[in-house]
């Protein structure tokens, strides 16, 4: 009979990772310094990217807005730096291969990762503990960033011993297995700390009287499929600390469909005329994006939402093309009637979303009756021409008169990484 191996499995998390970069650049313990990762030019409502340790033991929350903090402490505000916060991130995955290779590494986000240790703990012949610890300390004394590191028998459970646990341990090391799991944590409130459940499942469990994880275990299966659907599957796992899925599975799989997508949150309420401007822009860059990656796409879909200050349920629509296609003109026109038709002209936007879904490799790309293949050669070139342009000398080296219209985007965002500011001069 064969049993399978049991895993282990370290989850590191880069504690409060833009501040404590901010620190590090200027020489201070992130641990005692008060500092805030927030853009000075915008308002006080702006959202802090991250608050140093210091901060978050007087109780100031991680993702606060500036006026929220109060006004007695004072507190070091440091300009958003995406660029120079990626290059850290690459840095510490570079210590990270030094112990660990990387078909044993999942990165999860800029400041978490997952490792499977099973088969290095023999080779170095240290416990999972002493070899997160010493990874941690690597990252330190390298680059002075602070660490925590989850460790369990599957990735759930190192990732709840590092949200949940860690934070209770001096060496800010948590350890889970199963059987420790349902003693420890069956009883923790509230469900929200725990990883995949949201205030949105909270309260949906809540009005059924479930509020633990205990709860979840002894709750009417029935009733949370009918609550949850396939989801339950996975919350009743996760509530007995089990979970089948490894790197490996990770790293195997493949979506069914891929799709590239642009969205953005606009920086006041546009009008219907000015929102357009800036789905234009969107869709020019994706168009860009599409013969970039040398894709096609056979579907469009757009979400516009309105102004927070009205309870207005969002747009949405989505279009199928005759034909896949890389095609900006094609393309250009095909976002701009479905903008048309589902977006309500007298009512302010606010959020937009544009995605070209089911893409493909352009080998793949058929052309129909009207198509003049040497039209879209020309077209291609040109757009290649661009993109050699702006890989060179930057995203605004070319601008077109649509970027420089009163309500464009498009060039301040290519100032940013993931709509803050880059750190990095155009």
């Amino acid at each position: 009979m064969n049993m399978k191996k049991a895993r282990t499995y370290l989850c590191i998390d880069l504690k409060s990772f833009y501040a404590s970069v901010e620190c590090a650049e200027r020489g201070l313990d992130p641990l005692t310094t008060n500092l805030v990762v927030a853009d000075p030019d915008r308002t006080e409502k702006t959202i802090c990217l991250a608050v140093s340790p210091s901060l978050k033991a007087l109780g100031i929350p991680n993702r606060c807005r500036v006026f929220q903090i109060p006004k007695g402490i004072d507190y070091i505000m440091a300009t958003p730096r995406m660029q120079l916060y990626i290059d850290y991130s690459a840095e510490i995955y570079a210590i990270y291969l030094k112990y660990i290779a990387k078909e044993d590494i999942y990165v999860y986000s800029i400041d978490e990762a997952f490792m499977d240790v099973t088969d290095y703990l023999t080779m170095y012949q240290m416990t999972a503990r002493e070899l997160g610890t010493t990874i941690m300390n690597d990252v330190l004394w390298t680059l002075g960033v602070t660490a925590a590191c989850g460790i369990g028998t599957n990735m759930y459970l190192a990732k709840v011993a590092l949200d949940i646990a860690a934070k209770h341990t001096e060496d800010h090391v948590g350890m889970l297995d199963e059987e420790s799991f349902c003693r420890q944590m069956w009883d923790h409130k509230p469900l929200t700390d725990f990883w995949r459940i949201g205030s949105g499942t909270a309260r949906t469990l809540e009005k059924h009287g479930i509020l633990t994880m205990r709860d979840i275990t002894q709750a009417d299966e029935n009733l949370l499929y009918r609550l949850f659907g396939i989801d339950a599957e996975l919350l009743i796992d996760h509530a007995w600390g089990r979970e089948s899925a490894t790197i490996a599975d990770i790293k195997a799989y493949k979506p069914k469909n891929s799709s590239l997508t642009s969205g953005q949150v606009l920086p006041c309420d546009y009008e219907y005329d000015k929102a357009g401007i800036v789905i234009k822009e969107m869709a020019e860059q994706l168009c860009l994006d599409l013969v970039d990656k040398g894709l096609i796409t056979g579907n469009i879909a757009l979400y516009v939402g309105y102004s927070n200050r009205l309870q207005i349920e969002p747009a949405k629509g989505s279009v199928t093309l005759s034909s896949p296609t890389a095609s900006r003109k094609t393309l250009m026109f095909r976002v701009m009637e479905l903008f048309e038709k589902i977006v309500d002209r007298t009512t302010p936007v606010r959020r937009i979303n544009l995605s070209f879904n089911h893409v493909k490799d352009e080998t793949y790309e058929q052309y129909d009756l009207f198509t003049d293949p040497g039209e879209l050669e020309k077209e291609r070139k040109a757009q290649l021409a661009m993109l050699d342009i702006k890989r060179k000398f930057g995203k605004n080296a070319i601008v077109k008169g649509l970027d420089l219209v009163e309500g464009a985007t498009a060039m301040e965002r290519n100032r940013q990484i993931g709509g803050h500011r880059s750190g990095v001069s155009d």
